[in-house]
């Protein structure tokens, strides 16, 4: 198969485990790496063995490189995608989309009109833990399927990230940051949403940094923290996703349910690519079966693998815009909500994307 040559912009925290992942793929031939800080890219290409470092604009200026992973920041998103797509790159770009749904329509609309693809994380959905999950649905081990519940409870990330206040300005907040994990875990195991509705707070409205590099600095909080979202589904299913930077003592409860008429599945973390997944049919007990789907190691990087595959294959790639427009609208739809008191009808939807073939040697469940 033909490798597609691939250019990374972002060299902060989230690109080694790309840079490591891209390099190991075989649809992909990893060339370059860019940042706003020259030294930084020039950091990684060392690291990896990467024949360029370069700014942003050399990147994009560089006629070999077919896709843009965009690594940058989550206000950069939108920018540093429509410059790639101008310079007629195809472009994969970190959660969410963009930070506004505006932004969002803009990239997806330049890339329709240049015949260009876009493709965003996340991409956990393609592991061998939800994989198999959506493989129990479709099989009808828990017959149809009725509601579906998250939780992504924790106590906000200034206690660990040394730049944290980006998780705090718009853009940001518990939904927009673990949001599209869930969101997207929803809509391949369930289809796309009707409409949703919620109450969203900032329920600290200062926060202080307590990890190392900026210990002690105060951050304003400009985004809500805590969510409490309900979505109905067009296939008649409700769901309910409660996401929150407020809960500091910890949570008890799972990260995601499905529930239907003949069973329930525990689904594992969507921020992860593994399992483990449990069933309990009606009248039984939670019982772990085996996965039907490889890939469950830290796998970030396979969407561009399979985005890269699908270009070759003239497929349409599967964590591709369509999706990710989807999970941006539904999340601001929850915000819009809770501040106008009434439903938010989406006027997006997508397709559920295809599913990830079995393992060889498929294992009874």
């Amino acid at each position: 198969m033909k490798r597609v040559k691939v250019g990374v912009v972002g060299c902060g925290n989230i690109s080694q485990i790309y840079f490591t992942n891209l390099k190991k793929y075989p649809e992909i031939d990893l060339v370059a790496a860019a940042d706003i800080d020259l030294e930084r890219a020039k950091q990684r290409a060392e690291e990896f063995g990467l024949e360029k470092a370069y700014t942003v604009e050399e990147l994009l200026a560089d006629p070999e490189i077919e896709i843009v992973v965009n690594l940058t920041i989550p206000k950069a998103h939108a920018s540093v995608c429509l410059q790639a797509l101008e310079a007629g790159k195809h472009v994969y770009v970190e959660k969410p989309l963009a930070v506004t749904r505006e932004e969002g329509k803009k990239v997806l609309e330049l890339a329709a009109a240049k015949g260009l693809r876009v493709a965003s994380a996340p991409e956990t959905f393609l592991g061998g833990g939800i994989q198999t999950c959506r493989k129990l649905i479709d099989d009808g081990a828990i017959g149809t399927p009725v509601s579906i519940s998250g939780f992504m409870l924790g106590g906000g990330p200034e206690g660990w990230h040394p730049d944290p206040e980006f998780f705090y300005e718009l853009g940001g907040g518990p939904m927009f940051d673990m949001g599209p994990y869930y969101l997207t875990a929803y809509i391949t195991l369930l289809g796309p949403i009707r409409r949703v509705t919620g109450s969203a707070v900032i329920s600290y409205p200062e926060r202080t940094i307590t990890s190392e590099k900026k210990n002690g600095k105060v951050i304003t909080v400009e985004t809500p923290t805590h969510i409490a979202g309900v979505l109905d589904f067009h296939s008649g299913a409700v769901g309910t996703l409660i996401t929150s930077f407020d809960t500091k003592a910890g949570t008890s409860l799972p990260n995601i349910e499905v529930h239907g008429s003949e069973g329930s599945i525990l689904v594992p973390d969507p921020n992860t690519f593994g399992g483990p997944v449990k069933v309990r049919k009606l009248g039984g007990e939670w019982e772990e079966v085996e996965l039907t789907h490889g890939n469950t190691d830290n796998n970030r990087g396979i969407g561009v693998a399979d985005m890269a595959r699908a270009i070759v294959e003239g497929r349409t790639h599967r964590a591709n815009g369509a999706m990710a427009y989807h999970v941006l609208e539904a999340m601001h739809g929850f915000h819009d909500a809770s501040r106008d008191g009434k439903h938010y009808t989406m006027e997006s939807t997508c397709e559920r994307p295809e599913a990830m073939p079995v393992l060889e040697s498929e294992p009874s469940l």
